[in-house]
């Protein structure tokens, strides 16, 4: 999540999503931000005693934890957005993120229908730190009865002209997107899947799938 009071904006951080070339992209615009030097000074307290103070949103917090944490007037000012991406996708890029920057859970894991069995199995403990990509993105927009409170929600599928919008409605130049990890290790998405697997997803983010319109 990335909160700024002076450009009057409250950025919603769904992993895999595009949002690391997001955040990249309006950094230089938090150092005019008169608040973003506490704010800094308490994200680095906060990692320092291992976040038990309570003094930073998470990375990839949801929009309910801005809502309940900050006052109701200037919440309800902030321009409030995130980007969704088909859910299918996200799944073929988790799977090469955690292989990637986390091998050892995949250690007995060997292809990626074997992935998706571990990663959607009901009775796996909930390990939320492991792979965020298991939670709906419906359930970063929305307040405590299910209504969503974002001004604008874009597509990875059309990233660059999505984000040209939020800069827009923010005031700020538009600028091309810097590419942070992007993906070069992975075929199309639609090719790692199998009929069984394909539902598989279907059946998890059928919420997302209905709320964006997203199909296969």
């Amino acid at each position: 999540m990335l909160l700024s009071i002076k450009h009057n904006f409250l950025f919603v951080h769904i992993a895999k999503t595009g949002g690391t070339s997001v955040r990249a992209a309006l950094t230089r615009w938090r150092w005019s931000d008169p608040m973003y030097v506490p704010q800094f000074l308490c994200s680095k307290l906060s990692g320092l005693t291992g976040h038990r103070i309570g003094a930073k949103f998470p990375r990839h917090a949801k929009v309910i934890a801005a809502k309940e944490m900050l006052p109701h007037e200037l919440f309800d000012k902030l321009f409030k957005f995130a980007f969704v991406r088909n859910p299918w996708d996200l799944q073929v890029s988790s799977f090469h993120h955690i292989r990637r920057e986390r091998p050892h859970l995949l250690q007995h894991i060997d292809d990626f229908e074997a992935f998706l069995r571990w990663k959607l199995d009901p009775a796996r403990p909930y390990q939320f730190h492991v792979d965020t990509s298991i939670q709906l993105q419906t359930d970063y927009l929305v307040d405590l009865n299910g209504d969503t409170i974002v001004d604008f929600v874009g597509r990875y599928e059309n990233l660059q002209a999505d984000f040209d919008s939020v800069c827009e409605r923010i005031g700020i130049p538009r600028q091309t997107l810097p590419r942070r990890r992007e993906a070069k290790d992975r075929a199309a998405y639609r090719e790692y899947y199998k009929d069984a697997t394909h539902e598989l997803v279907a059946q998890h983010f059928a919420k997302d799938i209905a709320a964006f319109g997203y199909t296969f």
